[in-house]
């Protein structure tokens, strides 16, 4: 994880306009989100293992539900860059259970705090400029 200095840390903002507005740039709501915090991801490249993410905490109401969207106000963190590797392959220590793949179908990355490349963090800091143009300083 490589954290990038932006314009956008510590701001304030209406929930459903950023992330209007970070849609617009190839980002996602990340399943990881909370009532009270989440984040924003971009994947940087084909594979889906490098990723953009915009952490934000929920500064006044909260997301959990369309009507309440509307009313929140999010604080941005610091974005950083990020790399997961995946096990390529079948996976080793898989047991064949009916049940289970309807839950298991997707792995756990093998390294989810891989080394990021230069040129992963070069293309991070590009995507975070275009999204600060978004923005009024």
């Amino acid at each position: 994880m490589i954290p990038i200095t932006s314009v956008l840390e510590s701001r304030e903002q209406h929930f459903t306009e950023m992330k209007e507005l970070l849609e617009t740039q190839q980002f996602t709501l990340g399943g990881n989100w909370e009532y009270d915090g989440g984040s924003f991801d971009r994947s940087l490249d084909e594979e889906h293992k490098v990723w953009l993410r915009i952490p934000f905490e929920v500064i006044a109401g909260h997301i959990d539900n369309e009507e309440a969207d509307d009313e929140a106000t999010i604080k941005v963190g610091t974005p950083y860059v990020l790399k997961h590797l995946y096990r390529e392959g079948n996976d080793p220590e898989a047991s064949v259970r009916v049940v289970g793949a309807l839950f298991d179908q997707f792995q756990s990355p093998s390294n989810p705090d891989a080394e990021v490349e230069s040129q992963w963090i070069d293309r991070a800091k590009q995507a975070l400029n275009e999204v600060e143009q978004l923005f009024p300083h």
